[in-house]
């Protein structure tokens, strides 16, 4: 089998865990996520099967669509709920729907994140996490992120008797982009400590919740058919966001053996292309500045 298959990662399972659960469920080995999930984050988890697990860095260049909640009055160690409080300071009154909507637009366009500790991102050859989990702390690097849309999807519901304030959104952001830290930085913008309390990942690489499919579910239809076929997405459509130029049967019998393309098979020049045959997607090439042409960068198949 090679595609892509939306999964729907459920809540308490690693990204890790839902690909072993795979390889045993689809009886293959070949089997790669783009884009991982926290255990306490649902939502949809694109699995990249066969040939197309050289797809999976293309997938992940893809932006993001999460909804949620966030919730201010106490942060944590991890940013969400699964970590320590590590500061609280109650809410005396409600902030103003108009106070958070600002706050929020503050937040749109090209920011700066630091990931929290507990996190994978690498610093001198450890991640994140690791060294959280032995008590250290290191300088953490600046990553930049781009939040195309950061909206309240709910009113805020305000509790006297913990001082606490919460409310739901929608964000829609780049690759990168850590939706804890985002909630964390909101409550910054405010004054206050706050959490990412719920998250859900509603689209990834392309593919939405509606399209993706539980490993139960999953489970079922390989007993029923011997294969998912009917849920799999073409390799194509994992790079679908580059232009696609259809070679001839001449320029394939070249291509196929790593020959570059002249600049003027796309008008004008892009920083990639994908090269199909035959309506079949064949491979990603690159444009090089320095030998004027376009040179094979990943190659699906050269049958």
């Amino acid at each position: 089998m090679d595609g892509i298959l939306p999964v729907y990662k459920e809540v308490g399972m690693t990204s890790h865990d839902v690909v072993f659960k795979l390889r045993k469920i689809l009886h293959m080995k070949k089997i790669g996520h783009a884009g991982t999930l926290d255990p306490s984050v649902d939502g949809v988890l694109p699995v990249a099967l066969g040939r197309a697990t050289k797809t999976i860095e293309f997938l992940q260049e893809s932006g993001k669509i999460y909804t949620g909640e966030v919730t201010f009055g106490f942060a944590t160690t991890t940013e969400d709920l699964d970590g320590e409080v590590v500061e609280e300071r109650p809410l005396s009154q409600p902030f103003t729907t108009s106070e958070i909507t600002a706050a929020m637009a503050a937040l749109t366009g090209e920011i700066i994140q630091i990931p929290p500790m507990f996190s994978a991102v690498k610093v001198n050859g450890k991640r994140l996490y690791e060294y959280a989990r032995a008590g250290e702390t290191v300088e953490r690097p600046e990553r930049q992120a781009t939040i195309y849309r950061f909206e309240r999807t709910s009113e805020p519901v305000f509790d006297a008797a913990t001082g606490t304030q919460k409310f739901t959104f929608e964000a829609e952001v780049s690759k990168g982009t850590y939706i804890r830290t985002l909630a964390v930085d909101l409550g910054k913008q405010l004054g206050v400590p706050a959490v990412m309390s719920q998250l859900t990942r509603q689209k990834a690489g392309g593919y939405t919740l509606d399209q993706a499919h539980s490993l139960r579910e999953i489970a079922e239809l390989m007993t029923e058919n011997g294969n998912v076929d009917e849920w799999l997405q073409p390799l194509g459509s994992a790079v679908a966001h580059y232009p696609h130029v259809e070679i001839s049967t001449e320029q394939w019998l070249t291509v196929k053996n790593g020959i570059g393309l002249p600049k003027d098979v796309l008008v004008p020049v892009t920083d990639k292309i994908v090269v199909t045959y035959q309506g079949d997607v064949k491979s990603v090439f690159e444009w090089r500045e320095d030998r004027q042409q376009y040179r094979p960068f990943r190659t699906f198949s050269i049958e």
